[in-house]
């Protein structure tokens, strides 16, 4: 039998229960791919993260969600980051390796931030839906709409839908009588990440990201950073004004308040936040 120790954190929070919940096994060496999954499946969070050796960063890190392994995910490397300068004692600037490639972060104190894998040449392209029709799977109407829906990829591929206003995000609730005709992504998944600049705090964005579960229905996530980082695709293939800090809010409408940064420049895209370690502990398989 095999100890594994693991860590309890809060991602994108500025209190102990705001923010994305993250489990981060700290050695998952000698661990298979069936017993990560159902480890993750076990802790019920969002993802939960295995971290493994690496010839080309300071660690190379697995991430799984309780229906399927990811390339890349936003909050899942900042608390990972989190875990490894402590393990490592690595410093506040590091990198870790993902499916998606090596990824450089950076720490101010418990505050760190990523660059996206492909955040200096996002990939943009138009969906094959109707906005009209994109629009009334979240409950609104085409006037609700800024612009029309795009796919956009900065290191995961995401349908990211622009709104007129922040009450539109915040009145929006997926149709589940529309869930088949909810476009999908390059990974045959459906997620939706809607957005609204707040008209009366500049560069403040509020957003929301919504996901069909494998196993039927739509969850709403707290904080996704792989999304945040594809709306800084978005300002980028805009052709909006950079170097440009935004601020961005997620999670309020479930009760766990999340509070990103955003930085695009001339050079990529750049997503942080803060975290916060809850707990600790092991598990003897």
């Amino acid at each position: 039998m095999t100890t594994y120790h693991y860590r309890l954190l809060n991602v994108f929070a500025e209190s102990t229960f705001g923010g994305n919940p993250l489990c981060v096994i700290e050695d998952a060496r000698g661990m298979d791919d069936a017993t990560m999954h159902a480890l993750t499946v076990q802790f019920n969070l969002s993802e939960t993260t295995f971290v493994l050796p690496s010839e080309h960063a300071h660690a190379r890190v697995r991430i799984f969600t309780p229906g399927y392994e990811m390339r890349f995910a936003g909050h899942p490397a900042l608390g990972t980051a989190h875990v490894v300068r402590a393990l490592t004692g690595a410093g506040d600037d590091l990198s870790l390796e993902f499916n998606a490639g090596v990824v450089p972060l950076r720490a101010e104190g418990d505050v760190w931030r990523f660059a996206a894998p492909g955040g200096a040449a996002p990939k943009i392209d138009p969906v094959d839906v109707p906005p009209a029709d994109i629009a009334a799977l979240f409950g609104l109407d085409a006037d609700d709409l800024l612009d029309a829906p795009q796919w956009v990829d900065t290191g995961a591929h995401q349908l990211l839908v622009p709104l007129r206003s922040v009450e539109a995000v915040r009145k929006a609730q997926p149709n589940a009588a529309l869930l088949d005709r909810w476009p999908l992504n390059s990974l045959s998944r459906r997620t939706a990440y809607l957005f609204a600049c707040d008209a009366e705090r500049p560069n403040t964005i509020v957003t929301r990201y919504f996901l069909v579960r494998p196993e039927g229905g739509v969850a709403e996530d707290p904080g996704t950073g792989s999304a945040c980082a594809n709306l800084g695709g978005w300002w980028r293939g805009q052709g909006k004004d950079v170097p440009v800090h935004l601020h961005v809010e997620q999670g309020d409408a479930i009760g766990r308040p999340s509070r990103l940064q955003l930085w695009v420049d001339a050079e990529g895209v750049y997503v942080g936040g803060r975290v916060i370690e809850l707990g600790r502990g092991a598990v003897t398989l």
